[in-house]
């Protein structure tokens, strides 16, 4: 049995314990220790502080998973009203890679309504196989019968490697699952590889504020678990000639029966260039100095038709709304050009646009980090070089 007990005949009321718990969970009665079950998460830290061997903490043993079973990769496919997101491609791409290098097969989950004519889609940019869940009840997102779902058929088809995007959708969904599946889950990965001999995926992320970056494995439990953060990877290429396998799996009714009904879905408004899937990004930053001045940053998005994009001390600082956030706490983007004007590139930062093929940075410092990654990179004063690109573009135009 799972609990926390005080043995009264040893407790001599030192209070040590209670010094120790970080919930507050535990209070004085007389000279007798008193555990509060309400607070109690069973961290064990007043056992560890205890020097009279007072409190015992009795924990189930898990039954061990035999992993030799869980053989695989397989990716969550997201749909938003029957459309297969882009971030579903970069983890069919990146998928496949890994797939291959461990020699198993590439399969992707597809829950939907009306989804069986999408399967192609998915076959074309890598899957050998696709787990379709088709019905009317299924046509938009809920958590209990997605989570449900995805619950059965890693238990049924047990993949060692399950991928899904670090999205709204993906965040909410794939740690309910790890929950319930007792394993373990990675967080917004940046980068995944493979250490072929133990089998066993590395999961790269920015961690203790993006300061560092971490490779986090999952050796004892399956499956292993990641969500990835869109644009930080090459969508899949297209091929048509690929062939692959469809299984369609009925649930009862029961299974996807929801507490929570959607009564209504709000579009977001527009913005004029959608962030995450621009071509072109003029990004300001604290050297901009004032809100105002983001309108040096619109002018040249505008004159490129690109979009605006901001660092986090700017979003901060109240200069621009939190929608144009790039880094690690803001949106990955991936551009063909990222231009960083007055942006110093804390690894925050660059966590969300070091992806892109170009990028261009403009700063007075010689010495800011943002030029270790620039393909080409101006020391100046941004106030008078980028009115003087706007005027180039111009004439070029």
């Amino acid at each position: 049995m799972t609990g926390i007990e005080v043995i009264a005949e040893k407790c001599v009321g030192c209070k040590l314990c209670i010094k120790a718990c970080p919930y507050s969970a535990i209070y004085m009665k007389g000279k007798l220790a008193v555990i509060d079950m309400a607070k109690c998460t069973l961290c064990g830290a007043c056992v560890d502080a205890c020097k009279f061997d007072a409190i015992i903490l009795r924990k189930e043993e898990e039954p061990q998973k035999d992993i030799s079973e869980y053989k695989g990769v397989c990716i969550v496919a997201e749909q938003k009203k029957g459309v297969i997101q882009p971030v579903t491609y970069e983890l069919l791409g990146k998928g496949k890679e890994l797939a291959d290098r461990l020699d198993v097969q590439l399969s992707s989950i597809l829950i939907g309504e009306n989804m069986k004519d999408k399967t192609d889609e998915l076959i074309h940019r890598g899957a050998d196989r696709i787990y379709l869940v088709d019905s009317p009840k299924l046509a938009h997102y809920q958590d209990e019968p997605y989570t449900k779902i995805i619950i059965e058929l890693i238990k049924e088809y047990k993949p060692e490697i399950v991928l899904c995007g670090a999205t709204s959708t993906g965040r909410s969904l794939i740690s309910r699952v790890a929950v319930r599946l007792k394993t373990g889950l990675t967080a917004d990965c940046t980068g995944l590889d493979i250490d072929e001999e133990k089998r066993l995926l590395l999961q790269n992320r920015p961690a203790f504020g993006g300061n560092i970056m971490a490779t986090i494995m999952c050796p004892n439990h399956r499956p292993q678990m990641a969500t990835v953060r869109h644009k930080v990877m090459k969508e899949a290429e297209v091929d048509t000639r690929r062939k692959g396998e469809v299984i369609k799996k009925d649930y009862s009714d029961k299974l996807l029966q929801s507490r929570t009904k959607t009564v209504d879905v709000v579009e977001e408004e527009k913005e004029k260039v959608n962030l995450s899937e621009a071509d072109f990004i003029v990004s300001g930053g604290r050297g901009l100095g004032c809100p105002e001045n983001f309108s040096v940053i619109q002018e040249l998005a505008d004159t490129l038709g690109a979009a605006v994009g901001a660092s986090r001390a700017a979003v901060d600082a109240s200069w621009i709304s939190y929608s144009h956030q790039v880094g690690q706490t803001g949106k990955t983007v991936c551009p063909k050009i990222y231009i960083a004007c007055g942006i110093s590139g804390q690894i925050q930062h660059l966590a969300g646009m070091s992806s892109s093929d170009i990028i261009i940075a403009i700063n007075k410092d010689a010495d800011a980090p943002i030029f270790k990654v620039a393909t080409y990179g101006i020391v100046g004063d941004l106030f008078q070089i980028v009115p003087a690109l706007v005027k180039k573009i111009k004439e070029l135009t």
